[in-house]
């Protein structure tokens, strides 16, 4: 039980909860911007650093926690039938797409999914295994993912702010450090984190205004769907907003071979 615990990630977990937190303490007793607002009775501020602290905190379990799309039995293996119009027009176009067996847990794998060794589970329209998070990205729990970062990111932008007001002056180098040395450990945690946060959200929104997911970013010449496209078009791109928009707004398993299929059926009749 206890090693079964540990595999889900309850070290990360507690670790990043522990450490969320610390970080929030020692800026509430350094910080001379919160100090000041508490004298002048203005509460506003700080409870509101608090709730954003305490919604990142339960976005990260959400994340963490749920199911990222695991493909959990066989679908539908002639998943694509074109219609008559299309086969008249494209006759060497196949009248059907299908599915891989993965070779890990025998399951056919939707296009866009790939089997996770970490977490011994396909997951649709894979994105990565993250470490910190102990669990994949990817299908159901992408947008929340980044939702997340957005809300991580302003609450490290105003922790740095916090813990830069907070340093106490003193007279010596020796007594500086003795005065605010939580707070400069504090602040090289917000200031590595704030750089990884901003990193990864910028690249994250790139590749969904691309349509592409950082696994086949990072092998497009390796993935049999991918590998006969040209390098800089993706199948799955149907324009900027398009893409933002079914990211953040469907809640349904998209069927990528559709859209795949409308992409290579547009090549062939070029």
């Amino acid at each position: 039980m206890f090693c079964n615990v540990l595999s889900t990630g309850f070290v990360v977990r507690a670790a990043h909860t522990v450490l969320t937190w610390t970080v929030t303490l020692v800026l509430f007793l350094h910080s001379a911007d919160l100090h000041h607002q508490k004298q002048f009775g203005d509460l506003s501020h700080p409870l509101l650093f608090v709730l954003l602290v305490l919604c990142s905190v339960l976005l990260y379990f959400a994340v963490s926690l749920m199911d990222p799309g695991y493909v959990t039995c066989d679908g539908n293996v002639k998943v694509l039938v074109i219609n008559e119009e299309q086969e008249e027009m494209v006759p060497q176009t196949p009248k059907v797409v299908h599915m891989r067996r993965c070779g890990y847990c025998m399951l056919q794998q939707p296009m866009r999914a790939r089997h996770c060794k970490a977490c011994q589970h396909c997951v649709r329209r894979y994105d990565h295994h993250c470490p910190w998070i102990g669990n994949c990205v990817g299908e159901r729990n992408h947008p929340l993912f980044i939702i997340y970062l957005v809300i991580q990111l302003v609450v490290l932008l105003w922790a740095f702010h916090l813990a830069w007001s907070g340093f106490h002056p003193g007279a010596s180098w020796t007594e500086w450090m003795q005065l605010n040395m939580f707070l400069l450990l504090a602040f090289a945690i917000i200031t590595i984190f704030t750089v990884v946060v901003i990193l990864l959200l910028v690249s994250h929104l790139y590749l969904v205004s691309c349509n592409v997911t950082s696994w086949e970013f990072m092998s497009y010449h390796h993935i049999s769907y991918l590998k006969h496209c040209p390098s800089e078009e993706s199948p799955f791109d149907r324009g900027i907003s398009r893409n933002l928009y079914s990211f953040f707004c469907t809640c349904h398993t998209v069927a990528w071979e559709k859209i795949y299929f409308q992409f290579q059926a547009g090549h062939s009749l070029v």
